[in-house]
C-alpha cells in the first residue's frame, strides 16, 4: 500500500462525512460568545481540534469494534470497513483511535488551564461515552439511546461547554440554541441506523430504527427534521436569537431530500444519498445558524 493509499484509508477511518457533528456544535458555541464580544482565537482553535479528534476516535472505535463482533463484511455499504476491505490491522485502527484521542486529552489540559478543570472533566467523560458507543458487554451503539445520548453530549454540552471556554459563564440561550443541532446530529445516527437496519438486526442490535420498523423510524427523523428548525423559528420569534438565524430555512431542502430518500427506498446502496443528505443538512444546518448569530 503506497503512502497515498494510507492517507485515503485513514481519511475514511476518520469517517469525514460523521467530523459535521463535532464541527458544527463548537463553532455554534463560538458564534454564541463572539455575538457577546467574548472570542479567544486560541482556546476557540483548540476545542474545535480537541472535538474532531475525539469525534475519529470514536469512529475508529467503532470501525475495531463492529469487526470484532462480525458486523463489518466485504459487502457492507458506506465507508466504514477499512478492516475488512483494505486489510488494515485491527490493532492499527484501535491505537490509531487511542492515539486521536489522547492528543485530544492533551490539548484539553491546556484548554482547561485557560478556562476551568471542569472543561477538562467533562471532556474525559465525553471520551468515555465515546469509547463505551461501541465499546462493553453492552455498547450503547447497540441500544435504542445511540441516538439520544449522542445528541445529548453532541449537542447541548459540547455547545455549552465551547461557549464556556470563550465567555466564562453558561446561558440559557445557548442551551437551547443547541437544541435543533443535537436532534440533527441524532438524525446522522438513526440514518445510519436505517442504512444499516438488516445487517444491525441480524448483528443482534437493538437500535431505535430496529425497535420502530423502518416506517417508524423514517417518520421519527422526519419529525426531528421539522422540530430543529421550529426550534430556531420560535426562538426567533421570541427575540431570543436574531431573525438572521431564520437563514436556517435554506437547509431545510436537504432535510425534504434526506427524508424522501428514506421513505422511497431501503436497499443500503439506495440509502447512501439519503445519508449524505442528512450529514450535509447538518453542515449547512450549521453554517447557516452560525452566520444568523454573528450577522445577529
Amino acid at each position: 500500500m503506497t503512502f497515498a493509499d494510507r492517507l485515503r484509508v485513514l481519511w475514511r477511518l476518520t469517517r469525514p462525512f460523521t467530523l459535521t457533528a463535532s464541527l458544527v456544535p463548537v463553532l455554534t458555541g463560538i458564534a454564541l460568545a463572539a455575538a457577546r464580544g467574548a472570542v479567544r482565537p486560541g482556546p476557540a482553535a483548540a476545542f474545535l481540534v480537541a472535538a474532531m479528534l475525539i469525534q475519529a476516535a470514536t469512529n475508529m472505535f467503532n470501525e475495531y469494534f463492529d469487526y470484532r463482533r462480525g458486523l463489518d463484511t466485504h459487502e457492507m455499504v458506506g465507508i466504514a470497513g477499512a478492516i475488512v476491505r483494505d486489510g488494515v490491522s485491527p490493532r492499527t485502527v484501535l491505537a490509531l483511535g487511542w492515539t486521536f484521542a489522547g492528543t485530544a486529552v492533551a490539548l484539553g489540559l491546556y484548554i482547561s488551564a485557560s478556562s476551568s478543570w471542569w472543561v477538562f472533566a467533562t471532556g474525559l467523560a465525553c471520551i468515555g461515552v465515546a469509547y463505551l458507543y461501541s465499546a462493553g458487554p453492552v455498547p450503547l451503539a447497540y441500544t435504542p439511546f445511540g441516538e439520544l445520548v449522542a445528541g445529548i453530549m453532541m449537542g447541548p454540552v459540547i455547545v455549552l461547554l465551547s461557549y464556556f471556554v470563550q465567555a466564562g459563564e453558561l446561558s440559557g440561550v445557548a442551551l437551547w440554541v443547541s437544541t435543533p443541532i443535537g436532534l440533527l446530529i441524532g438524525s446522522i445516527l438513526t440514518a445510519n441506523n436505517l442504512r444499516d437496519l438488516d445487517q444491525d438486526a441480524k448483528g443482534g442490535r437493538r437500535t431505535l430504527a430496529i425497535l420502530l420498523g423502518r416506517a417508524g423510524a423514517n417518520r421519527l427523523q422526519a419529525g426531528v427534521f421539522v422540530a430543529a428548525y421550529l426550534v430556531v423559528i420560535i426562538l426567533a420569534a421570541l427575540r431570543w436569537v436574531s431573525p438572521w438565524t431564520l437563514l436556517v430555512l435554506l437547509a431545510a431542502p436537504l432535510g425534504v431530500k434526506a427524508a424522501q430518500g428514506f421513505f422511497r427506498h431501503d436497499r443500503p446502496a439506495d440509502l447512501v444519498p439519503a445519508f449524505k443528505a442528512t450529514s450535509i443538512q447538518l453542515l449547512a444546518f450549521g453554517t447557516l445558524l452560525v452566520t444568523g448569530l454573528l450577522l445577529g
